[in-house]
């Protein structure tokens, strides 16, 4: 139970920070274009990664046989996902990106049971359609204009890349440090990302990159979303299955629709509250069946 409790916190804090991230992408991407804005927040994020492992003596070793495994979680989910999410963000709007990338634990459960063989119980899946159902009622309401369609579609490659990269860090091996893991596959988007970006890094407007708002933004995007983020979402999912984890995914478009609301002037209403209740009870319900 304690495992329970403390892998639910890990993957809450992460969801909600990522929730948050939505409002920053829809800011910055204003002035950093997407792949740039996500090679930048990876460099960032590996330099500072690189630091925590060195401070805490991490074994940097990886298996032969585990290597193929870690390279497939950063092609998969730290490239595709992270680009198609920056992409389907600046096609639409944060509350929009929040909402249909929170569709994720639905394929989560989907790819658990089709890899990892979870076995979906009755409560599980009610779980599921709860919380799904609250973020419909959330999007529902949300006045989102339909020719915002390329922008779904990228978010929707997104929320699928990530189910299944979230069900493959399940099969890592526990014994490896999340920092490490955390890193490589980081490293992997770098490495995926330099030849296509680096000839675009000189038309950036330098300028405006040092505006406190748009640094700021980057170091909380390199830093806080991804370092941060990822070591807390792969944690958390090392200390529950992978289908209930995804659960706890749904707490990224309540944060986002309420930032984009508080800070973008994004609108909600009497939905939002109701879908959050129920994506709260839906998350309850996993937490009590353990």
């Amino acid at each position: 139970m304690k495992n329970t409790l403390l892998g639910s916190l890990y993957l809450s804090l992460a969801a909600s920070i990522w929730g948050g991230m939505y409002v920053v992408v829809k800011y910055v991407v204003d002035v950093v274009p997407p792949l740039e804005l996500v090679w930048i927040r990876y460099v960032i994020a590996v330099i500072a990664l690189l630091l925590i492992g060195i401070i805490t003596r991490q074994s940097w070793r990886i298996e032969k046989r585990d290597i193929l495994l870690i390279v497939m979680i950063g092609v998969i989910g730290n490239t595709i996902s992270i680009v198609t999410q920056e992409i389907g963000t600046m096609l639409s709007t944060a509350q929009m990106g929040a909402i249909i990338t929170g569709a994720t634990p639905a394929f989560m459960v989907l790819f658990a049971r089709i890899i990892l063989k979870e076995k979906i119980t009755f409560k599980k899946a009610f779980s599921v359609i709860l919380a799904t159902l609250g973020v419909g009622i959330i999007v529902g309401n949300a006045g989102i204009d339909p020719s915002l369609q390329l922008g779904g579609i990228s978010l929707l490659v997104a929320a699928l890349t990530w189910a299944l990269m979230s069900v493959l860090i399940k099969r890592v091996p526990g014994h490896y440090s999340q920092i490490v893991v955390t890193f490589y596959a980081a490293l992997v988007a770098v490495v995926l990302l330099t030849p296509v970006t680096i000839s675009r890094l000189p038309d950036l407007d330098v300028s405006a990159l040092m505006h406190p708002s748009i640094w700021g933004g980057l170091v909380y995007l390199g830093v806080i979303s991804t370092a941060c983020g990822f070591l807390l979402w792969n944690r958390g999912l090392q200390m529950l299955n992978a289908s209930s984890g995804g659960l706890f995914f749904f707490f990224q478009p309540v944060v986002g629709t309420f930032l984009g609301w508080l800070l973008l002037g994004e609108q909600i209403g009497l939905s939002f509250w109701a879908g959050t209740a129920l994506i709260c009870m839906g998350v309850l319900l996993v937490i009590k069946e353990k």
